[in-house]
């Protein structure tokens, strides 16, 4: 026989590993414990909802809808100015971010292919190496290529 305590600890185990799981989500991204921690927090509030006597069970069920929807309007309002928030997500200073600066090559520079280019490989300008794309057509290893463009770190080269 199921003792009258056994439901209610469930309940607030459901509800712990809920926080738990969302919790976690923060540090370890993807969506499925936050989605093993919402489906916690409707098993508790089944379960609160069997188990509870008659207007108990409506407050339990009201009173997690409303701390699920209160705790996600706190957390998108407080934690990106948080310091963990800060740090985990994209702020001004990195709008300005370029992953590499532009070449000072000029336009038809000769240079030899040190990968196949389909399109996209490895050139070599004046001893230096760079990622480079050909225009439309594949360039094998060892070939000569002049620049056809550049723009933005981008280098775009053709058969010489």
């Amino acid at each position: 026989m199921v003792s009258p305590m056994e439901p209610i600890s469930l309940y607030f185990t459901l509800l712990l590993a809920g926080f738990v799981l969302i919790g976690m989500e923060i540090f370890i991204p993807g969506g499925i414990l936050g989605i093993f921690g919402a489906t916690a927090w409707i098993a508790a509030a089944v379960v609160g909802w069997r188990s509870f006597p008659a207007p108990w069970d409506m407050i339990s069920a009201f009173s997690l809808l409303i701390a699920g929807l209160l705790t996600f309007v706190i957390w998108i309002r407080f934690f990106p100015k948080s310091r963990i928030g800060k740090s985990l997500s994209l702020n001004e200073s990195s709008a300005d971010y370029k992953s590499h600066k532009t070449p000072n090559l000029p336009l038809g520079s000769e240079g030899t292919a040190l990968s196949t280019l389909r399109p996209s490989g490895i050139a070599s300008f004046d001893g230096k190496r760079f990622d480079v794309v050909a225009d439309g057509e594949w360039i094998e290893a060892g070939e000569p290529v002049i620049i056809s463009s550049t723009s933005g770190g981008h280098i775009s080269v053709r058969k010489a």
